[in-house]
């Protein structure tokens, strides 16, 4: 009989696996990980693709005066998909089965735990910044001063962001612009978990992490004159906070001449503060919720974020864009930039949750905590005296209140 230290204690190693995914994650730990307990109300147990439904709060306007004017106090809800599917799978030999736990880590698993940390961290970085419509800065510069990035929280400030939670992540290029002018120095320790390592100095009120798992993002090919067609396409709000908007002015007929994550302002159109309603001195910027092609003719319809509002609780912009008003992309066609971002801990969500043992599967076990979950099936390849083990993850990620981020860049 193996030894109780033996990696044939598969639910020890299942254990290690989860605490080295939580040791290993950056981004997983900054986000709100509070909707695993939504999944666990299904009947039909976890799988790809479930969804849940999230309720938004509710927004009001400032009543001026003795008479009541009752608000509709009704919540909307947004749905949560767990579209992160995937995992790890590993294969020895007969003769490794009696390494030791920590023996075991050392040689294969903390390797395996690292590449599912990382990416899960980028797919909770890919969703961020591509549903986040603030992006202060200049793009292609970058962050190498205190005021660049301070550009970041001012905007949170202007959008009525909670001051406490605020964190922010940097690409490697941008962490090591701005560390020589920081004050003062940090050592990290190697016994140190990724999201210690990665942390520098608090800057701003703001929780800074250095990671490689920020994303660079490809502006669409863009072209022509873009410009608004047709005028009065404001919406009411419906609890998505995204609509259609008609333009035209684009060369013609070009595949996804806007590709989602794209940022661009409308003349005319300003940002209002989203609970005094104050318009700010600066127009309002709008993110592509998805790839859009040009016809024939220059025209394209994007479905974009906010919703164009212009009164009431949810008000987003101080006017409707008039017809024939000028459409502005940021950054420069067909380049690539990396999506810096400042942002309350509850702009995204994380939702990690136990998979379901297969029928079949003798050597299975779970193991979940902190919302997060790992699941390791083992099973053996006698014609070739092989261990396969497959480590497998289920979760997904949601922009839940985008409106509480900012993306940066640096500024000439």
């Amino acid at each position: 009989m193996p030894a109780t230290n033996s990696i044939s204690t598969y639910q020890n190693v299942a254990r290690e696996a989860l605490m080295l995914l939580e040791n290993n994650l950056v981004l997983g730990k900054l986000v709100y990980r509070g909707y695993e307990d939504e999944f666990s109300k299904k009947s039909n147990g976890y799988k790809p693709g479930a969804t849940i439904k999230i309720n938004k709060p509710a927004k009001y306007t400032w009543r001026s005066g003795r008479t009541a004017s009752p608000q509709d106090s009704t919540e909307k809800t947004m749905d949560m998909t767990l579209n992160i599917v995937g995992g790890v799978d590993l294969q020895f030999s007969s003769d490794d089965l009696t390494l030791k736990v920590a023996d075991f880590n050392k040689r294969y698993l903390d390797s395996a735990m690292l590449t599912v940390a990382t990416e899960v961290d980028r797919s909770i970085a890919a969703e961020a910044y591509k549903s986040t419509w603030n992006w202060v800065g200049t793009p292609g510069q970058l962050i190498d001063s205190y005021a660049d990035l301070g550009k970041a929280p001012q905007r949170l400030d202007e959008m009525s962001v909670p001051a406490s939670e605020r964190v922010g992540i940097l690409s490697p290029a941008d962490n090591w612009a701005l560390i020589p002018n920081l004050a003062g120095s940090f050592i990290n320790d190697v016994n140190k978990s990724a999201l210690q390592k990665a942390k520098l100095p608090l800057i701003g009120n703001i929780d800074m992490y250095g990671t490689q798992s920020v994303q660079g993002h490809t502006v669409g090919p863009l072209g022509g004159t873009p410009l608004v067609n047709g005028a009065n396409q404001n919406v009411t709000y419906d609890g998505t906070n995204a609509q259609s908007l008609i333009t035209d002015g684009w060369t013609a007929a070009a595949a996804n001449r806007l590709k989602r994550g794209d940022v661009f302002n409308i003349a005319g159109v300003y940002a209002v503060n989203p609970v005094s309603k104050q318009v700010l001195p600066y127009l309002q910027q709008f993110v592509v919720n998805a790839d859009v092609d040009s016809s024939a003719g220059g025209a394209l319809t994007a479905n974009i974020s906010p919703a164009i509002i212009t009164s009431g609780a949810y008000q987003t912009v101080s006017a409707a864009p008039a017809d024939n008003a000028a459409i502005t992309v940021l950054g420069t066609a067909s380049t690539i930039y990396p999506q810096n971002m400042v942002f309350h801990k509850n702009a995204f969500a994380l939702a990690m949750v136990p998979m379901e043992k297969p029928e079949g599967a003798v050597k299975c076990y779970v193991e979940s905590r902190n919302g997060l979950a790992v699941r390791i099936i083992a099973y053996y390849d006698g014609v070739n005296d092989l261990g396969n083990w497959r480590l497998d993850v289920l979760g997904g990620v949601k922009a839940v209140f985008p409106d509480l981020a900012a993306r940066v860049s640096g500024t000439a």
